[in-house]
């Protein structure tokens, strides 16, 4: 995962538009001007529904036209980018970076662009935690999120968890539980959450490892430790787990195909990742940018994002025009923070301690 590695969604994407109506994004078009903008996006369903939907809605409302490039979705596109910058031509102006590939960017220096944030007036309906800010001014605005959920088969467990805390409990869920096996797939953030201190407990060593401790009790109620996706849903599907963790979107689409899953928001919450709108340093086109990222915080266009792309919205469900289905589909509440900077900082210290504990050392 744990970040925007997975999208499986982008891949059976058609499953969730054909549940919505098309959604209109409020626009005047502007007078036709030979204004233009790469923005940067992954590949398949996902480019392919911006290029469909979200692009030329952009273009309707402001008369900027959008030259869509292809970027992956890991951190290779910050050493592409890096390597770019240092060559004095970057292949786009917008890149969609996760919060982590953010981070680091800000600490090299010289990548992304300080941003005028009040040239995105509507970056007020986003939540200021997705407008991010290292210390030097905004960097990023958010383009929107998903969820890694909670969830249980409703045949087999009579009464859904309130609590994280349940799936600890053994006279319910002795060796019937799938948890992701990676060290930065957001359990330990599901565990602070739910028994410690949240984000701060990553502060200290000494929390980190009490946190991995408090997961090392759940083990005899794991039944599969999943490095890939694809592991959990066949697990899911086969009856082989009744609960664990998984993806909010791909579990809806289970559910939706008639599969026994449903994926809960307990009290603690589910961890929420999301990805950024960035400027490219060196880029010319701060103007059509600012314009971009206005368009792309409209509630409205965070409701389209959301039916023809089935990422989450960024904004309260009440500003938009969703239905409690179509928002239910892709977001929920409580939301957990993953603690990103120690999952930079520490990586090396968090990875060998899980993995010693996956292990059973």
């Amino acid at each position: 995962m744990g970040t925007l590695d997975r999208r499986t969604l982008l891949t059976r994407g058609g499953a969730f538009a054909a549940m919505s109506a098309a959604s209109g994004v409020i626009g005047t078009p502007l007078i036709a001007q030979a204004r233009t903008l790469r923005v940067g996006s992954y590949g398949g369903y996902f480019e392919n529904s911006f290029k469909e939907h979200v692009f030329p809605a952009f273009t309707a409302a402001t008369g900027i036209t959008v030259e869509s490039v292809t970027q992956p979705n890991s951190s290779d596109w910050l050493v592409t980018m890096q390597q770019a910058t240092a060559a004095g031509s970057v292949p786009t102006d917008i890149s969609l970076y996760a919060r982590d590939t953010m981070i680091k960017a800000s600490r090299l220096g010289g990548l992304i662009k300080t941003l005028d944030i009040s040239k995105v007036p509507a970056s007020a309906n986003l939540d200021p935690y997705f407008v991010f800010d290292a210390g030097q001014g905004p960097l990023g605005v958010g383009a929107m999120s998903w969820f890694t959920a909670m969830v249980i088969n409703p045949t087999e467990v009579s009464q859904a968890p309130a609590s994280w805390a349940d799936f600890w409990d053994s006279s319910k869920y002795e060796a019937s539980l799938g948890l992701s096996k990676n060290f930065n797939a957001l359990f330990l953030d599901i565990a602070a959450a739910t028994f410690f201190d949240g984000g701060e407990t990553f502060a200290t060593d000494e929390g980190i490892l009490a946190v991995i401790a408090k997961v090392a009790e759940l083990k005899p109620n794991v039944a599969l430790w999943w490095s890939a996706e694809s592991q959990m849903e066949q697990a899911m599907k086969n009856g082989d787990v009744i609960g664990g963790q998984y993806y909010l979107d791909v579990s809806n689409l289970m559910a939706a195909e008639g599969f026994p899953i449903r994926p809960i928001f307990p009290k603690e919450g589910n961890p929420q990742d999301y990805g950024s709108w960035c400027l490219s340093a060196i880029s010319d086109k701060d103007a059509e940018a600012a314009e971009f990222m206005n368009f792309s915080s409209d509630p409205a266009t965070q409701a389209l994002m959301s039916r023809k792309i089935g990422t989450a919205p960024l904004v309260a469900r009440e500003k938009t025009d969703l239905t409690d289905d179509e928002f239910a589909f892709t977001s929920g509440a409580p939301a957990i923070k993953p603690a990103y900077e120690a999952y930079l900082d520490k990586e090396t210290f968090i990875k060998e301690a899980w993995d010693k504990m996956v292990a059973g050392a």
